[in-house]
């Protein structure tokens, strides 16, 4: 008999589900045959599967760069190729759960994180895309106003630029308003995957402890994503909130084997999903297993993790203050976005 994958056991044994980290139309083939059941973008990588189908979409390329439209809009003109494209490889899936999988995210512009007014009307474009377009906000003061009027309106959102227990639990609270005023108005409210970039959190607190000479572990500090994962995994199951958690930015198999059979999505790059698929890893539902209290001590003598972990650590008014908050704003503009608005 065939010996089945991690991923296909993950698939078959447990709630835990998982989504493509690429737009690119080949990639994203090979993932769905594999499992995945939707796909994450972000500028970066819209401007990468744009740059790779160059020959194959020059059409709606030339289409988009013969508009001469100003350069935030080129670069959303330019996206929405890329996106589309994807998320014509997912309707089936879309259509087959009736719309609880099977999205495409579509990213609003990075440098645009305190504007409410520009994020809503991005937002409302990119929905009428496709039935299947989950539109990605950072997880900022503004980005939580504008998702709550996306589930208003019925637009599905993927709050995205977030690490933290404060800022998961933020954006289910007002997702959940989003829901009472859609309904309320007879409106189908639009749903909300809840984004905790683990392996961002990691990096920043890596930073943390050895610029403060804190002489805490690597071992401890590869746990602190895990830590505030798993926290956030039983508020949501406690509150029962509607949100569904997506965590992204894997930086090793540990990062989804110490979560496996948790009720959450995993976004998995080509890497990771390679190696998912090639080693031997531990079979067994791991979410219920605490992270150690010794480790949550050591962690929290820093008080960027206390922030980070504790469920009060931080209002909304500072979560784009956060330190890795805006070193993910730039890079997805700077290596993204910008490069849309120059693309030629």
């Amino acid at each position: 008999m065939k010996q089945t994958t991690y991923l296909q056991w993950a698939i078959e044994n447990t709630k835990t589900a998982w989504w493509h980290d690429s737009a690119e139309p080949g990639e994203l083939e090979c993932a769905m045959r594999r499992g995945a059941v939707g796909a994450t973008t972000n500028p970066f990588l819209s401007n990468l599967a744009l740059s790779v189908n160059r020959d194959a979409w020059a059409g709606e390329i030339d289409r988009a760069l013969s508009e001469n439209a100003e350069p935030e809009r080129k670069a959303e003109n330019l996206m929405s190729i890329a996106i589309t494209h994807a998320a014509r490889q997912l309707e089936p899936q879309y259509e087959k759960s009736e719309g609880r999988m099977g999205y495409v995210c579509a990213q609003v512009n990075p440098a645009r994180a305190a504007d409410r007014e520009c994020m809503f009307e991005m937002a409302r474009r990119f929905h009428t895309w496709a039935p299947n377009i989950a539109v990605k906000l950072p997880a900022t003061a503004t980005g939580l106003d504008v998702l709550e009027d996306c589930t208003a309106e019925g637009i599905t959102a993927t709050l995205t630029i977030s690490y933290t227990v404060p800022q998961v639990i933020a954006i289910a609270e007002r997702h959940r308003l989003g829901i009472r005023r859609a309904r309320q108005n007879g409106v189908e409210p639009g749903k909300c995957f809840a984004v905790i970039m683990i392996g961002r959190l990691d990096d920043y607190i890596r930073d943390v402890a050895h610029d403060s000479k804190a002489g805490i572990s690597e071992s401890d500090i590869r746990q602190a994503g895990l830590a505030v994962s798993k926290r956030a995994y039983s508020i949501y199951r406690q509150r029962d909130y509607e949100a569904v958690l997506l965590v992204a930015a894997l930086r090793g198999t540990y990062h989804m084997t110490e979560l496996a059979g948790a009720d959450i999505i995993m976004s998995i790059a080509p890497p990771y999903q390679e190696m998912l698929l090639s080693e031997e890893l531990p079979r067994a539902e791991r979410i219920g297993r605490e992270i150690p209290v010794d480790v949550i001590e050591r962690l929290s003598a820093l008080g960027e993790f206390a922030r980070a972990y504790e469920p009060d650590g931080m209002a909304p008014e500072e979560f784009i203050t956060y330190g890795v908050t805006q070193k993910t704003l730039a890079q997805f503009y700077e290596g993204g976005w910008k490069l849309l608005e120059n693309f030629l």
